[in-house]
């Protein structure tokens, strides 16, 4: 599966309508792919909105940039936001596909988007380590997806649902202590680019 982060730098109090023509934009009788996520920052860089999509194939997401490359709009946000960044990644070949709430079950409303840079030859180690890692630690709060960025430096990019910031702070606190997490050796394929950020859901996100 892979999919497209989208983040737009909005002015303030601009969100609620960025989110709506951004849901039309990415539902329209032209889209392609299927809206997974949209979020404004809550912690990290303020008064951004990130938008998730995901589609079938490579060949699906290139046809979605290139028409959104080519909107006078694009994601219906042209006249609204101060700038756009589209990143295109393939999720973990093990991982479920991302789906809505009302179908996964996976709901925030707290959701942490996480960036961690990778040394060169460390995209297997990684993805082999989260394999044998992610399923004892989903015990504790649900990973929405760990995906490999297709473009840009070499990263990958993992998504936590959790019910509140303090639920945040002990699931990460116990899975510390039970040894679960992070994954053991996992550190030694990354680099210091690391970079967090807490999102909320807007009101039209399909995970809630």
């Amino acid at each position: 599966m892979y999919y497209e982060l989208a983040t737009m730098t909005l002015p303030f109090g601009s969100v609620g309508t960025a989110a709506a023509n951004a849901q039309t934009y990415s539902t329209g009788a032209q889209a392609q792919g299927e809206l997974l996520g949209c979020w404004f920052t809550d912690i990290g860089q303020l008064n951004q909105m990130i938008v998730l999509r995901g589609f079938a194939d490579l060949a699906t997401l290139q046809a979605e940039r290139e028409r959104t490359q080519k909107s006078a709009s694009p994601l219906g946000c042209g006249d609204i936001f101060q700038s756009l960044e589209q990143h295109s990644y393939k999720g973990f070949g093990w991982m479920k596909p991302v789906r809505p709430s009302a179908e996964s079950g996976i709901t925030g409303p707290v959701y942490e988007i996480r960036t961690y840079g990778i040394k060169p030859g460390g995209v297997q180690p990684t993805i082999d380590l989260w394999a044998q890692y992610v399923p004892p630690r989903e015990k504790l709060s649900p990973c929405v997806i760990a995906m490999v960025a297709l473009d840009g430096p070499l990263r990958f990019t993992n998504i936590w649902a959790y019910s509140s910031l303090d639920a945040r702070g002990k699931v990460r606190a116990d899975a510390v202590a039970q040894g679960i997490w992070p994954p053991k050796g996992g550190p030694a394929h990354l680099t210091t680019n690391m970079t967090s950020t807490i999102a909320i859901p807007t009101a039209v996100s399909p995970l809630k």
